[in-house]
């Protein structure tokens, strides 16, 4: 998990993967236009993306396309922001059960209590 955090931990890549993003299945050609770098620059950040998991390719005839693969961001998610929403969502949970007991109507506010105090 560490590669992965090492690839996002770069501007570049992470505008890489925002590209891929939005139009999955780019070629080096399409992701390097509009680059500040060099091409080879740009397939080197690929590179990385590729070894942490986070970029698949697949060749069509001789065009070697990269996707974005979501999975190695998911365990992210799943791993390190997973367990504190499960945290929260308990703790809703809980004071949502409190605010509903401390609402109920206490035994002397039954309807039938209060009409049979007025008569």
């Amino acid at each position: 998990m560490s590669d992965v955090f090492a690839a996002l931990a770069d501007q570049t890549r992470r505008a890489l993967l925002d590209r891929l993003f939005v139009k999955n299945g780019q070629s080096l050609t399409d992701l390097h236009h509009g680059m500040a770098m060099s091409r080879q620059a740009v397939a080197k950040h690929l590179h990385i993306l590729e070894t942490a998991n986070l970029v698949s390719v697949h060749w069509q005839g001789r065009e070697k396309l990269h996707y974005l693969n979501p999975v190695p961001l998911g365990e992210i998610v799943h791993r390190w922001v997973g367990k504190f929403e499960d945290a929260r969502i308990a703790a809703l949970t809980d004071f949502k059960q409190q605010v509903e007991s401390a609402s109920k109507p206490l035994p002397s506010d039954k309807p039938e209590e209060k009409r049979h105090a007025h008569q």
